[in-house]
C-alpha cells in the first residue's frame, strides 16, 4: 500500500526592482505568479485563485495574494508581495515605521505604534518590542540603537544607501535590516 502524499505549503516572495521605489505600492506585486515549482522545479503550477491576508500599514489593511499548486508534487505555493511576510498581520513598512519612531524619534513603546489605515488595529507595545528583538536581541538593543542613529544621520544628509536592489528609506529599512542582518544578533 502506498503512503499518502503529504500536503505542504511553500511561501514564495517574488521581488522586483520596483519594490523599494518611492511611491510604489508594494501590494500590487501580489498578482504575480510563476509557473516553475520551487519544490520540484517543474513548470506545472496552476492557479488556485486569490486569498485575503492582513497586511496593515498606513496604506493597506487587507491585501489579496495568489496561490497556486504544483500539478506534479502537489505543493501549494503562496505568492506573497515583498513587504508582507507569511503568517504576519502587519507589513514590513509598518514595522519600519515603529522601529523608526522608537529608536530615532525617541517615542515610548506605547507611542511608537505606526499610523495605520485601520485605526482599530494598533499593535500592542509588546508586539513592537518583539519586532525589535527579532532584529537585535542584545540587552537594551545595544546594536540596533547606534546603527539606527547612524542611518538617521545618513538620511538627514540626503544619502540613500542601497544593498543590491534594496534602496534604504524609512519605509524599507526593516526589510533591508533583515537582509543585512539575516540572523538575530545575540550576546
Amino acid at each position: 500500500m502506498r503512503e499518502p502524499l503529504k500536503h505542504r505549503t511553500v511561501s514564495l516572495i517574488p521581488c522586483s526592482g520596483d519594490d523599494c521605489k518611492p511611491g510604489f505600492d508594494w501590494a500590487v506585486c501580489a498578482g504575480q505568479i510563476t509557473r516553475q515549482c520551487p519544490s520540484c522545479g517543474a513548470g506545472s503550477i496552476e492557479s488556485l485563485g486569490w486569498r485575503p491576508k492582513q497586511a496593515h500599514d498606513s496604506s493597506h489593511d487587507w491585501i489579496r495574494y495568489r496561490r497556486g499548486e504544483c500539478q506534479i508534487c502537489r505543493v501549494t505555493i503562496s505568492f506573497l508581495p515583498a513587504f508582507s511576510l507569511p503568517y504576519t498581520h502587519y507589513s514590513l513598512v509598518a514595522r519600519s515605521e515603529a522601529v523608526r519612531l522608537r529608536f530615532v524619534e525617541g517615542c515610548s513603546w506605547e507611542d511608537a505604534a505606526p499610523p495605520l489605515k485601520d485605526p482599530d488595529r494598533v499593535p500592542a507595545p509588546s508586539t513592537l518590542r518583539r519586532w525589535c528583538h527579532s532584529l537585535d536581541s542584545s540587552p537594551a538593543f545595544s546594536f540596533l540603537y547606534p546603527m539606527l542613529q547612524a542611518v538617521a544621520q545618513w538620511m538627514a544628509s540626503g544619502e540613500q544607501p542601497a544593498f543590491g536592489s534594496l534602496h534604504w528609506s524609512w519605509s524599507t529599512f526593516y526589510s533591508c535590516l533583515r537582509v543585512v542582518w539575516p540572523w538575530p544578533l545575540r550576546l
